[in-house]
Order: C-alpha cells, then sequence, then structure tokens
C-alpha cells in the first residue's frame, strides 16, 4: 500500500461525497422544518455506506475472476482497440442520455419533496428511510465512476483481503463526511448554516445533470484517445 494509492482513494471518495445519494439527498433532509433528527440523517448515510462497501466487495470479487478469465485468453490487437473504439463512442453516447435523463429528474421536485416528507416527519419510520437510501444508491450504481475507479485500483494493488475490506470501509466513511459536517454544523447553528445549505442545494440541482453528463464524456473520450493511439503505433 502506498501514499499514492491512499492520496488517489481519498480523492475519489470526496468526488463521490458530491452525488445525488452521498450529499443532495442529505442536504434536502437537513433542510426539512423543525428539529434536526441526528438519528435519521445517520440512518440515512449509514444505509448508503454499506450498500456502497456490499457492492464494492462484490466487484472487487468479480475484478478477481474477471483478470483471471482474460488472462488465459488471446486476442488479437487490432480487434481489440477497435472494440475498445466502439465501447468509448457508446460511452459518450450513453453520456448525453444519462445528462438528459438526470435533468428530468432535477426538474421534478415533487417527488423528492415527498420523500423529505416521508422520512422525516413523525410518520415516517427508520425503515421508510433506509429505503430511501437504499432507492438512491441503486440508481447511482451505473454511474458511481469514482467508485469504480477505486475498486479497480484496489483489484491491482495486490493487497491482502482484509486490507481491501479496511480500505473500502474507510472510503464509504469519508464519502459521507461531508454530510455529516453539514449535519453537526445545523446542530450547532441551524439559523447561520440554512442559508448555506439552500446555496449549496440549488447548485447542486442546477448542475448536477451536466456534472454527471461531462464526467460519464470524458470517460467515453479518454478510451477513443486510449485506443486510436494504441492503433496508431501498431500500424507503425
Amino acid at each position: 500500500m502506498t501514499v499514492t494509492l491512499i492520496a488517489a482513494l481519498i480523492g475519489l471518495a470526496l468526488v463521490d461525497s458530491t452525488s445525488f445519494g452521498t450529499l443532495l439527498i442529505p442536504i434536502w433532509l437537513l433542510l426539512a422544518p423543525g428539529r434536526l433528527r441526528a438519528g435519521r440523517i445517520a440512518v440515512y448515510l449509514a444505509t448508503v455506506a454499506t450498500f456502497y462497501f456490499g457492492v464494492g466487495i462484490l466487484l472487487v470479487l468479480g475484478a478477481d475472476a474477471a483478470l483471471s478469465a482474460l488472462s488465459s485468453i488471446d486476442i488479437p490487437p487490432v480487434p481489440l482497440r477497435i472494440g475498445q473504439l466502439i465501447l468509448g463512442a457508446l460511452v459518450i453516447a450513453l453520456s448525453y442520455r444519462l445528462e438528459a435523463r438526470a435533468a428530468q429528474r432535477a426538474g421534478s421536485p415533487g417527488k423528492i419533496q415527498l420523500w423529505r416528507s416521508r422520512t422525516m416527519s413523525g410518520a415516517g419510520s427508520a425503515a421508510s428511510l433506509m429505503k430511501l437510501a437504499l432507492v438512491a444508491a441503486a440508481l447511482e450504481v451505473a454511474t458511481m465512476l469514482p467508485y469504480l475507479a477505486a475498486v479497480s485500483l484496489l483489484a491491482h494493488a495486490d493487497l491482502a483481503w482484509h486490507l481491501i475490506g479496511i480500505m473500502l470501509a474507510a472510503y464509504c466513511i469519508v464519502m459521507t463526511l461531508p454530510a455529516i459536517a453539514l449535519a453537526l454544523a445545523r446542530l450547532a447553528a441551524h439559523q447561520q448554516v440554512d442559508p448555506f445549505l439552500r446555496r449549496i442545494n440549488e447548485w447542486l440541482s442546477r448542475n448536477s445533470a451536466k456534472a454527471l453528463g461531462w464526467t460519464v464524456g470524458g470517460i467515453g473520450i479518454g478510451i477513443v484517445l486510449n485506443a486510436a493511439i494504441a492503433l496508431a503505433f501498431d500500424q507503425a
């Protein structure tokens, strides 16, 4: 385990901490009127972190099996690079679709308000809050790109299983730290923190769809460029 690996994981976790499920929904929950129910925020964040941790373990297991299988397959370089080009183009196309779908969700605040009222009102239960957390995390599975990058780093780091588990758990904790910090700040200074939370909420609502599209599209462009450069050198 190197300092570079740890720094990369922390950076990716902080990027993940700004996602829909790890920051936007917690901010909406924190903006609920009345006294903050700290236990409910804790249940929500713990559920999201546990979900991510479980997915990470499954991904590492799958990555290990996939690498073992791929190592025994001899694929000619040119068809492999052409397939990579096609994959990159598909990822770029997917970025536009994801951005459009995210923009549609952002334009439907009624559903989000319903989620908040159900989870933060006295009629709501811890079970309904956990369901909200699982739905939010599950919706992000296909776009948890920083987490996928982190899992890939751990899968290639040649670490013992217990260290991988510790690193994944630490990643999930770091990923929830901004939301935890905002919750503590609201508990300590409700009047002063609320305007700040509202500004964050408005900024994320305006830019989350665009940021998602640029992130996925950037990955697709990187795949295409890598394949094109490799093809150019293979043909040289």
